[in-house]
């Protein structure tokens, strides 16, 4: 079973180690305690939207790249899993499951707009 609070706490994790940063400082910056931190990260503790608004602010990281990121991770271990399951080669090869990276738009584009 893909466990999506893992996921994420992977990606954060993650995220924290690659810039460099402690879970003490994350704590400070976030105002979050270390220890529900720490469980966050361990996939033990659910995130609320405040929370990780809070941590991707603390960490410097968009929200949507966390997400895009735990996304490709839960298409991945779902890939695995159908392996694993020894579904019909046409469901593996499947690449509309599969994450696709897109390159971030540059300074000065235009996102999204309403109408």
């Amino acid at each position: 079973m893909v466990l999506f609070r893992r996921l994420l706490g992977d990606v954060l994790r993650g995220t924290r180690m690659q810039r460099g940063m402690t879970l003490r400082e994350v704590s400070a910056e976030a105002r979050v305690s270390l220890g529900y931190i720490s469980e966050i990260e361990r996939g033990q503790k659910e995130a609320s939207s405040e929370l990780l608004a809070s941590l991707c602010s603390a960490l410097d990281v968009p929200l949507s790249d966390i997400l895009r990121e735990v996304s490709d991770a839960i298409a991945l271990e779902e890939a695995a899993l159908a392996l694993d399951a020894g579904l019909p080669l046409e469901t593996r090869l499947d690449t509309t499951a599969l994450p696709v990276r897109r390159p971030a738009p540059a300074a000065g584009d235009v996102v999204a707009s309403a109408a």
